[in-house]
């Protein structure tokens, strides 16, 4: 039986609506399945009676009695209130079993006839309140449900906390919401059981609240509006969700640099508190909205002359926070300034900026508040702007120099020299920098309406397809125009060129193609004197290089490093010392790699380049992984997908590489979900050249899982978009062990070997001397499958002592773990493995080794319960195909030779391990060798 008051569960309040409180419904989740309650608190908007709703609701089903109550201020001083909403519908059905005196007492509560208090009647209601409670669930569990506890009556309250204390083992259960803003929560845990699980809910991410924005249909937002957002309702859901309306509803959207539009439904939640200050104060308090950092010392300067007493009177309402160690004045919350800026009249808004665009200090501050306090087109203050621009870009604060560039541009006159246009488009490459790649796309968008000029149209179609990132599939309209655009202008065909080498490689898959496009760019910039269009071209040039094994690479890296150099391309994730870094790892100079990389992640942190920081950690993370440092390695990575998910840039390649830590060194489960969302974003994108690195991680995770099977399915397919697209150095993706390892697990050593031949040819043409390494380790496992038991012994050996040598501390580890399996002398013969796996904090290894201890002998080792003489019993087919696996055949070369599909190959084996009573090809061969020796 479930009991409502007038309460219908909205439909975005399921539990997989619930955005951005996974973890913590979880948590709440599990608590209430063991028997548990649950109080939710936090703050005002902060999504309590959301996650409330939503588990009431999931609990509701498999309850007996569900009980409801929602307090409000306007009736917090109502006796009983809330006792009457949770018992006023179930009172009839029970009270009969209630003593006399306790019912008359509820009834007359309930009801309010009579003068029924706690005063007079308070042990006989306290005891008729447990009864109740114990009566109900005599009939079945029951889920008491309380929202915003804190507007409870005194009463009910007092009376729910004496029964909740004296529950005992009875099925009743609350789930509690209660609003702390700053207050401490435990004096609210007395109206709940003794057991309850307090769950404080704090703000969202920007992550969180861009995913609650598109929830709600605010899609057309760009990454910076939600960041503003973001900060301006502090993470507060529910102010966000006010936020992004009014601004949907907008008809106009707020200048550079402005705050954002706050609607009156929030300015009522933090303006009534001004209502109290003088206007002095207030107004002191509008010129603090309108500072980048306040202090008392720029309120002086701007002529404020009483800010310490008028700041001292908002701190003591709330207004202002206060820290002894921080001078800039802080508010309580970001909305509070947003509101009392979004209030004021605009004309009072121009004088406050008026007068802080002399009092500010910093050039970039003043240049700001003078293009905030002028009404329209004015060449100084234009040109003021794009000083100050330009300082920001130097300062590393790209974000910034982008708003300054629109404002520079709104204040340029039509006919000025630069125009509004080339300012504009500045400000569009400076978003694309700091990783805005909507606003710098809208910028470029606007201005293709307009622009006739080549040189400013093919700027700007290099912005739309920067903004397209790895998606160039979606901009393939763009190119026949762009290079209409460019005419015969070398300079211009040079950026148009380096992009279709790009598209080449990402779309088609074609690095052969990509490197003749590279190489024409460069060629196109050199004769145009573009030297940084030249670098970028001549990286990317020797970076497809190095992935075909190509033997002009490191020729084409050196020039690509010869001197002038670019600033900007020296730190760029795509410039010549990237190529120089990808060198290196896959030349086995780990030291030297990690080095490289350290270097250029601290510059383009330094720089404010998102875009290359997001690339640099996730390269670091892998020069990590492959030292063998798991840990390290799955903080990175963690911290590179983050980035990139908040940054709307290089999602796939971050969620590939996390799961390769997570694999390594975290979680088993979310490596493989992490390399399937990498994958999909890859196949959505069609991005070819991301495809396969996902399907490697995804094999790899599959390995590590004990799913050989799917491994072997990934690391297929990673086979033919590699041998499609004509990468052939086996450093890039690392996956052919993984796949050899993968194939003798489920029983196709002939396959595995073939393999190993193929990859080590390339390997030894490009000396990649971890990969003949970990090659050899594989090699080891299919001659093992074969019998070869001394050799791959020494093969393993030899394999773990130049892995250790090399410097990769997880492939040396599992080539120990994969002799110890071999040699199979109990317990003893794992502890070198587990040494390696707990040094390299490689944590799902190590719970592989606990397993193969406690399983003693592998299965795989143990000879078949058929005996030789069972081939015999065989059909014409199945004796045919198992003949041809004994002797090494693929499934491929067997479905070559007998004329018929490798399905039917599939099915026929199937038939064969299930007549004989064994499960693998290697079973075949070992039927076969025992034949031979009988």
């Amino acid at each position: 039986m479930t009991v409502r008051r007038d309460f219908k569960e909205p439909g975005r309040c399921r539990p997989d609506l619930v955005i951005g409180r996974e973890e913590l419904y979880s948590e709440a989740r599990e608590q209430l399945a063991r028997g548990g309650s649950v109080l939710l608190h936090g703050p005002a908007g902060i999504g309590k009676s959301t996650v409330l709703r939503a588990l009431a609701a999931e609990n509701a089903g498999a309850t007996g009695t569900v009980l409801r109550c929602s307090a409000t201020e306007s009736e917090s001083h109502l006796p009983f209130l809330a006792l009457a909403d949770l018992f006023g519908l179930v009172l009839d059905e029970v009270s009969a079993r209630l003593p006399a005196a306790q019912r008359t007492a509820l009834e007359s509560a309930l009801t309010g006839r009579g003068e029924s208090s706690l005063q007079r009647d308070g042990l006989a209601l306290r005891l008729a309140v447990l009864s109740m409670l114990r009566a109900l669930a005599a009939q079945g569990p029951v889920l008491v449900v309380a929202d915003d506890l804190q507007w409870l009556d005194s009463a009910s309250a007092e009376l729910l906390g004496f029964a909740a204390r004296r529950l005992g083992d009875s099925p009743v259960r609350m789930l509690c919401a209660v609003r702390t803003d700053g207050e401490e929560y435990d004096r609210h845990l007395r109206a709940c059981p003794p057991d309850t699980l307090a769950v404080r809910l704090g703000p969202f991410s920007r992550t969180q609240v861009s995913a609650l924005l598109d929830h709600r249909g605010y899609t057309g937002l760009s990454r910076s509006t939600a960041r503003d957002i973001h900060r301006t309702s502090g993470g507060n859901p529910l102010f966000a969700l006010e936020l992004g309306r009014a601004l949907a509803e907008s008809p106009t959207r707020p200048r550079p640099g402005e705050p954002l539009p706050v609607p009156t439904s929030l300015r009522a939640l933090v303006l009534s508190r001004l209502e109290m200050l003088s206007d002095e104060a207030r107004r002191t308090l509008l010129v603090a909205s309108a500072g980048a950092r306040p202090t008392l010392a720029l309120l002086h300067a701007a002529g404020r002359d009483n800010a310490e007493a008028e700041t001292a009177q908002a701190v003591a309402l709330g207004l202002l926070a206060t820290d002894s160690e921080e001078p800039a004045l802080r508010f309580a919350h970001p909305l509070i300034s947003a509101a009392l800026y979004a209030e004021a009249p605009a004309r009072e808004r121009r004088a406050v900026h008026t007068a802080l665009s002399t009092a500010a200090s910093d050039p970039i501050e003043r240049a700001r508040h003078l293009a905030l306090a002028a009404t329209g087109p004015d060449p100084e203050v234009a040109a003021r702007l794009a000083e100050a621009a330009a300082l920001a870009r130097d300062r590393g604060a790209p974000s910034v120099a982008a708003s300054l560039g629109l404002l520079a541009a709104r204040h340029t006159p039509a006919d000025g020299a630069p125009g509004p246009d080339e300012r504009r488009l500045q400000a569009a490459e400076d978003a694309i920098t700091a990783g805005e790649a909507d606003l710098a796309r809208d910028i470029a968008r606007e201005v293709l309406t307009r622009a006739t000029v080549p040189a400013e149209r093919v700027r700007a179609w290099m912005v739309v397809i920067e903004a397209a990132g790895q998606a160039l599939g979606e901009v393939d309209a763009v190119f026949p125009q762009v290079l209409a655009d460019a005419g015969d202008d070398p300079r211009l065909l040079a950026l148009v060129h380096y992009q279709l080498a790009w598209r080449e490689v990402v779309v088609d898959g074609d690095f052969a193609k990509s490197r003749q496009e590279a190489a024409h760019a460069a060629e196109l910039a050199a004769r145009g004197g573009d030297r940084r269009t030249e670098l970028m071209a001549l990286a990317f040039q020797s970076s497809t290089e190095t992935l075909m094994g190509h033997p002009d690479a490191p020729a084409t890296i050196q020039r690509a490093l010869q001197e002038p150099q670019d600033p900007d391309v020296a730190c760029h994730h795509n410039g010549a010392a990237m190529a120089r870094f990808r060198w290196l790892l896959m030349s086995d100079q780990l030291p030297e790699a990690r080095t490289a990389i350290t270097a250029l992640l601290r510059e383009a942190r330094r720089r404010g380049m998102v875009e290359s920081e997001v690339h640099f950690s996730r390269l670091l993370a892998d020069t990590e992984l492959r030292f063998g440092h798991c840990g390290r390695a799955l903080d990175l990575a963690r911290e590179s997908l983050r980035l990139a998910r908040d940054s709307g840039i290089g999602e796939s390649a971050s969620a590939m590489l996390a799961s390769l830590a997570e694999a390594s060194g975290g979680d088993v489960e979310r490596a493989l979900t992490l390399a399937r969302e990498a994958a999909d974003h890859a196949e959505v994108d069609g991005d070819q050249l991301y495809l396969s690195l996902a399907l490697a991680a995804l094999g790899y995770a599959q390995l590590v899982a004990g799913d050989a099977q799917a491994a072997v399915r990934s690391l297929r397919r990673v086979r033919e978009l590699e041998q499609g697209m004509g990468v052939s150095d086996p450093a890039r993706g690392r996956w052919q062990g993984d796949l050899a390892e993968a194939l003798v697990r489920i029983g196709e050593p002939g396959e595995a070997q073939e393999l190993i031949d193929v990859t080590r040819v390339h390997a030894l043409r490009l000396n990649r001397a971890s990969v003949l390494a970990v090659l050899d380790r594989a090699e080891a496992l299919v001659r093992a499958a074969r019998g070869e038991r001394q050799v791959a012994q020494a093969q393993l050996a030899s394999a773990q002592e130049r892995l250790a040598k090399l410097g990769y501390g997880l492939e040396e580890a599992r080539a120990a773990f994969a002799l110890a399996r071999l040699r199979g002398q109990g317990p003893a013969a794992y502890d070198e493995a587990a040494r390696l796996f707990r040094r390299c904090r490689a944590l799902p290894w190590l719970r592989q080794v606990d397993r193969a201890v406690a399983a003693g002998p592998a299965e795989a080792e143990t000879v078949p319960a058929a005996t030789p003489g069972a081939l015999d019993g065989l059909a014409a087919m199945e004796r045919q195909v198992a003949a041809l696996v004994m002797e090494g055949a693929t499934n491929r070369e067997i479905a070559g030779r007998l004329f018929i599909s490798v399905k039917t190959v599939e099915a026929t084996l199937t038939r064969v391990y299930r007549k004989l009573g064994i499960r693998s090809r290697v079973d075949i061969v070992r039927l076969a060798a025992g034949r031979r020796t009988t």
